[in-house]
């Protein structure tokens, strides 16, 4: 299993059996070859030919456009657990040291004078997750549509700069030292201490959203390729105890409630509620928010 890396760039393997002996079980070594970037350019990087065995997306739409193209299997999540998720993370704030603007609240994101780094929603998980989490974060709580709307169309108000995937806002912020607030994965914390140092804050609001990260078998790439056994016994390994340590270990939210609890630290308790509660299916989110035209443009055109 290779080190786990955000859903945002942890997004197709490519396996190749190499039969060799003395191996436990099958007496098989697998080669796995990786290839990193933001899920969505990855899924049009395999729609356009990449060959890949395996995906590991940040969100199902992702694997859902592969799927309607014929690449993937239309019954891909019900293939694996929970929905073809074997891990999930949620959005938080990272604020300068000592959080001087005195961010706790999806609320406070919207306020005057305030610098917000969130990447396009139109072309990172990262960002789309901000948005339906800023959103939902008002209907979680009792708000109408007109409410959540409004909150959203102010926290953009905010948005100085608007970077196409999440690593790209991340700099933004801890290099380019833009901004008062990142909006990022929870998972991506650890990540930018160890890469920048203690020179922020994490703040957790009362409630965000549950962002899954699926997978799936590339079904049109294993069957010419004869891969299927490895690539579903990757996926299978995620959901195993190691596998789910390996998750914790990274940050990620685990599925297993004994790497929950080995973990627990690094899982601050927190409201999640998912899409599906908030916006029925991803499709309807697509359609209603993310088209073009849809509500995430008239929204960021006026702002």
């Amino acid at each position: 299993m290779p080190r786990m890396t955000s859903p945002a760039k942890y997004s197709k393997i490519s396996i190749q059996p190499l039969p060799l002996t003395g191996k436990k079980a099958t007496g098989e070594t697998v080669i796995i070859k990786q290839s990193h970037g933001g899920s969505s350019k990855q899924a049009r990087s395999v729609l356009d030919g990449m060959e890949a065995s395996v995906v590991t997306m940040n969100q199902p739409t992702d694997i859902s456009i592969l799927a309607a193209n014929g690449i993937v299997s239309a019954q891909w999540q019900q293939r694996f657990p929970n929905n073809a998720a074997p891990f999930y993370s949620t959005m938080v704030f990272l604020t300068r040291k000592g959080n001087p603007k005195s961010i706790t609240s999806w609320d406070d994101l919207g306020k005057p004078g305030l610098s917000v780094i969130v990447p396009n929603p139109k072309t990172s998980g990262n960002g789309r997750y901000t948005y339906l989490a800023a959103w939902g974060s008002v209907i979680n709580s009792g708000g109408s549509e007109a409410q959540a709307r409004q909150l959203v169309t102010r926290l953009f108000k905010n948005v100085p700069v608007l970077d196409g995937g999440g690593r790209g806002a991340t700099a933004t912020f801890t290099q380019r030292n833009i901004g008062d607030v990142l909006i990022t994965f929870e998972n991506e914390v650890e990540l930018v201490r160890q890469e920048f140092g203690d020179n922020f804050d994490v703040v957790y609001p009362a409630s965000s959203i549950l962002a899954e990260s699926p997978v799936a078998v590339v079904d049109k790439i294993v069957d010419r390729l004869g891969t299927r056994k490895q690539a579903t016994a990757y996926l299978q390994f995620m959901y195993s105890e190691a596998g789910q340590d390996i998750i914790a270990r990274h940050f990620f939210r685990p599925r297993s409630a004994i790497a929950a609890q080995k973990y627990a630290a690094n899982f601050k308790p927190i409201t999640l509620f998912t899409v599906e509660k908030i916006y029925g299916s991803w499709a309807q989110v697509q359609k209603k928010h993310f088209d073009d035209g849809a509500e995430f443009d008239q929204i960021y055109r006026v702002r």
